[in-house]
């Protein structure tokens, strides 16, 4: 049955799960960067391409994880073909295909996949192992450290060795301020081919005050500053009172908001149950895949449905 669950979801890597969009503002050539963890981190990714069929790239929300997947993309044999990001937890979703898996994957947040999803994952990887190198490329993002998951009993272990032969760890923006100024030039030639607006340039004191910024929000960031400074600037110069960089004060400790879809009460048994129940909903109430979704009996299943406490007390 497990052989079977794996290679159902090794099929589903190749076309049933949904292929989400990528920004345009991460496409191409932006690679800019002279710090020396950025031009190692190419290098490691140009020595890797030829040989590599699964990989893993790490780091905090918009350091540019997608921007070095391309650049792992366009060394490998599979250059020229199509960039298809998929998110692990939609995959899953995904019904069996007959096609294989072939061409390049980008798997967006496997880090959030829960045990069961996990196994599944495992199985796929496996079943690469037989397949020729150059024919299919599996690159898993993580916004945490797989290894560190897999010490802490979070990943399973030999899930964490197998993506992490080949890691790729990006820093953030804040350690490595020199990126900013040639970073900041490719962003702005970029927004400005978008909006088909001329050329312009960062004026006196603007760079100083990108320099000052910690970027919590990393290239992302800086990108939506930039944009949003083209918009402001005049003479096509900008300044620094065009860049709209929140001063430390609105990064206050703010009251936890409630979370999206699990209404007012964050009672455990009534958590649970919004999520069995909106996990049901997602497999449009087919029971059986749901409780292997979960890792669950199907009989623990019926008992949350039917409203029995969930937790012992």
């Amino acid at each position: 049955m497990a052989t079977q669950y794996a290679a159902q979801n090794l099929s589903r890597l190749s076309s049933a799960s949904p292929i989400l969009e990528m920004e345009p503002f991460f496409e191409g050539e932006v690679i800019a960067g002279v710090s020396a963890p950025w031009r190692k981190l190419l290098l490691q990714a140009e020595m890797a391409a030829p040989h590599v069929q699964v990989a893993s790239i790490e780091g905090e929300p918009g350091v540019g994880k997608q921007t070095l997947a391309r650049h792992l993309l366009s060394r490998s044999p599979l250059a020229g073909t199509p960039f298809q990001r998929r998110d692990a937890r939609e995959w899953l979703l995904g019904e069996a295909e007959a096609s294989a898996p072939v061409g390049f994957t980008y798997l967006d947040r496997v880090d959030l996949l829960a045990p069961p999803g996990q196994g599944l994952l495992l199985g796929v990887l496996k079943a690469l192992q037989d397949r020729p190198v150059g024919r299919v490329l599996l690159v898993a993002s993580s916004q945490a450290s797989l290894r560190q998951m897999a010490g802490q009993g979070l990943l399973m272990p030999d899930l964490a060795f197998r993506l992490t032969a080949v890691r790729l760890a990006v820093p953030p923006l804040r350690m490595r301020k020199e990126d900013i100024p040639p970073l900041s030039q490719a962003l702005l030639d970029r927004i400005c081919a978008r909006y088909q607006h001329r050329q312009v340039e960062l004026g006196p004191g603007a760079l100083a005050r990108l320099l000052q910024h910690s970027w919590p929000g990393n290239v992302r960031e800086l990108a939506s500053v930039l944009e949003s400074a083209l918009l402001e600037a005049s003479n096509d110069v900008i300044r620094p009172g065009d860049l709209a960089i929140p001063q430390m004060s609105e990064f206050a400790v703010r009251e936890p908001e409630p979370i999206a879809g699990y209404g007012g009460s964050l009672a455990l048994d009534d958590v649970i149950r919004r999520h069995v129940q909106h996990v049901l909903d997602l497999n449009h109430g087919n029971k059986l895949r749901t409780a292997m979704q979960l890792g669950i009996s199907r009989s623990t299943l019926y008992r949350i449905l039917g409203n029995e406490a969930v937790l012992a007390r």
